[in-house]
């Protein structure tokens, strides 16, 4: 086998690991990119993305793409239903009137399914460079103190190649054997059930009767049952129920016949629609539970999205929380490859990703309760706490609570706030590439900070004085704050932030 080098190798091509794939490229950093399947699912999965995800698909230049490839135009209402059947009495399930965050960022919710923003990001990490290999998988690795050794398997052709990486990411999913091979356990109430899903074509207005939603939650024929608008015309949906058996023991006919039982409509035709392009494949399982693992990395390889943690799908946490993961760990790995910073900055992705982890999968449980019963987890908190004002530990200290958008005020350790600028920019659009030294004093100089100089309105929002300044790292999270010009103070914080001898 022929053998080469590559910084960084991202196994799982999801949009967690088109993601890492976008943002590493997005740095400057070479990466190569596996996927065992031939090409992307065509199956949406998550439904839209968070305000905060899409201020960082905004930093990569994505964000009017992405709102160009939406499934509606204008304003979006999500609109969850319960009910026996879709032509049944629908009612909407309880839940308390919640904040996205919308209102505090200069990006309001993305309303777009994951298959068609995987296309965008795939499209878009080629165009920078990253190597992207569908149908490729990888067979085995071993890592040592100075990378990764992996032997990547070409499905088609049947060859075999060795690759030398400095670091491997596994964004291989909810069973990930990257993560069984590295002995990581897992936390949580582990599987719940496994759900059969379905791509289909039907008219559903008769059950409909001009009503509209977005998914409904249904009994039959089966509990935990749903159907979910794929258009707004009401003639194609994504089905789901629970599994019983084998997705092999589903022929079409056979998921036909639960379609129209679901709808309420026995006599609606319904066509399935493969889900992964090339293939027949129509009926596929996805396992529903709750883990989060218990590290996030073992020596160079790291743990992201699905293979870290999985929730169930109500809320629509998981893909958000996936594309942070990759956010968070691909600016780390940057800094520590072209040598900006110490290898200690890479601890801090466990430490920071991993109790939001633990936070989205309590608040994920909890609304799968309120939506499909019976009540699991936590009480539920404000959405836009739990998406965007999540917090990251400080000076070693466990992260506090999360707060509401609304009140992000650059405390360290918080997503800085967002201050409209003119031209329609933010202050989180002078985030991305380098830590910014935000100040209303001219007086501050930092050779290893963009030193942004402020007027009073901004600086006051950030919680800074006169002669004060706020540190805020590409990711747009404050590091540091001070009220004092202490120049020798910023320098000894960024050492530490950067985790520099």
């Amino acid at each position: 086998m022929s053998e080469r080098n590559v910084p960084v190798l991202i196994v799982g091509g999801g949009i967690t690991g088109l993601t890492t794939a976008l943002f590493l490229s997005w740095h400057g950093v070479r990466c190569t990119l596996v996927e065992r399947h031939p090409d992307l699912l065509t199956h949406p999965r998550a439904r839209g993305l968070t305000p905060r995800t899409m201020e960082l698909y905004r930093q990569a230049g994505l964000e009017q793409a992405i709102r160009d490839a939406a499934y509606v135009g204008g304003g979006f209402t999500w609109t969850p239903v319960v009910a026996d059947t879709l032509a049944g009495e629908h009612a909407s399930p309880e839940e308390p009137d919640e904040d996205d965050g919308s209102g505090s960022s200069p990006c309001g919710f993305g309303p777009i399914d994951q298959d068609r923003l995987e296309v965008i990001v795939r499209d878009q990490a080629r165009k920078l460079g990253a190597d992207l290999r569908f149908g490729t998988e990888l067979v085995a690795f071993e890592q040592d103190g100075e990378g990764v050794t992996a032997t990547l398997l070409d499905r088609t052709s049947g060859v075999r190649e060795s690759v030398r990486a400095g670091y491997l990411v596994a964004a291989d999913g909810f069973h990930s054997p990257v993560r069984h091979r590295l002995g990581i356990e897992v936390d949580g109430p582990g599987p719940m059930f496994t759900t059969l899903t379905a791509i289909v074509e039907a008219d559903l207005n008769p059950a409909l009767r001009g009503r509209t939603l977005s998914i409904a939650y249904l009994q039959r024929p089966r509990p935990y049952t749903m159907l979910m608008a794929h258009d707004t015309e009401g003639r194609r949906w994504v089905f789901g129920t629970g599994l019983d058996g084998a997705a092999e023991d589903y022929d079409d006919e056979r998921v036909a016949a639960m379609v129209r039982e679901a709808a309420g409509l026995p006599d609606a035709e319904v066509r399935l629609h493969p889900q992964i392009p090339g293939t027949d494949l129509t009926v596929l399982a996805f396992p529903i539970g709750a883990h989060l693992a218990r590290s996030y990395r073992r020596g160079r390889v790291f743990l992201a999205g699905d293979a870290a943690h999985v929730w169930p799908p109500t809320g629509g946490l998981g893909a958000n929380a996936g594309i942070q993961d990759a956010h968070n760990l691909a600016w780390k790995l940057a800094w520590v490859i072209t040598g900006r910073a110490g290898a200690g900055l890479l601890d801090t992705y466990q430490a920071e990703r991993r109790p939001v982890g633990e936070l989205t999968m309590g608040q994920a449980l909890a609304r799968f309760g309120a939506r499909m019963g019976p009540g699991r987890g936590p009480q539920v908190i404000d959405y836009g706490a739990v998406s965007m004002g999540y917090r990251y530990p400080v000076d070693g200290e466990r992260p506090g609570e999360p707060v509401q958008p609304r009140l992000l005020d650059g405390t360290p350790g918080t997503r800085a706030p967002h201050v409209p600028l003119a031209g329609g920019r933010s202050t989180l659009d002078l985030y991305g590439s380098a830590f910014v030294l935000l100040t209303p004093s001219p007086a501050w100089r930092s050779p290893d900070a963009d030193v942004q100089v402020v007027e009073e309105e901004v600086a006051r929002a950030h919680g800074i004085g006169p002669e004060g300044a706020a540190l805020v790292r590409p990711d747009g999270f404050v590091a540091w704050r001070s009220d004092a010009h202490d120049e020798e103070e910023l320098a000894r914080a960024l050492g530490e932030v950067l985790h520099r001898l």
